[in-house]
């Protein structure tokens, strides 16, 4: 994908390790609205109750440039204890999980639960003309899942956002 000066743009995935205090993820989440930068997906977890830390993860897209930029201005935040860029800096595993609200009846309920099986997704709440399913994969299946979803009767998505971590046996 390009932007419009026809520069690549590109997803990346940040994890962020911060000291779990009152008013850390405002700064993060300021720094990303004071330069104008989109956030696609955040999630905001302690990590370690002993060591009273939490890990942000963000995902966000931009071009090379701006991305190097981001994780750049996130380091020098003082509650940021490390920065780490998925994307780039070492392989790891991305996951999400939705709530996928389908209605529909006949043949559209029978496609639905046909779809929901060929992409492992479980219903965890079933009516007479509704189903809500579970999907738990890499944001891009997600995002198939529900495009396919859409003409059987898509009612309502309810999305965690990423959670990510490295491959291997090393910590962040």
């Amino acid at each position: 994908m390009t932007n419009g000066n026809g520069q690549r743009i590109e997803r990346h995935t940040f994890a962020v390790l911060v000291d779990n205090e009152a008013g850390v993820l405002a700064r993060v989440v300021g720094l990303f609205s004071g330069r104008g930068y989109n956030i696609e997906s955040l999630t905001v977890a302690e990590v370690d109750s002993a060591v009273h830390t939490s890990r942000i993860t963000i995902v966000t897209s931009g071009t090379p440039e701006i991305l190097e930029q981001i994780r750049a201005q996130i380091g020098r935040l003082v509650p940021v204890q490390r920065v780490v860029d998925w994307s780039v800096d070492k392989p790891s595993i991305a996951r999400e999980m939705a709530l996928v609200k389908v209605a529909g009846t006949g043949e559209k309920r029978v496609e639905a639960l046909r779809i929901a099986d060929a992409f492992r997704a479980r219903p965890v709440d079933t009516t007479h003309s509704s189903f809500v399913f579970e999907i738990t994969g890499n944001p891009d299946k997600i995002n198939n899942f529900v495009d396919l979803m859409r003409p059987l009767g898509l009612v309502e998505v309810s999305r965690t956002g990423v959670a990510a971590i490295s491959r291997g046996p090393d910590p962040m």
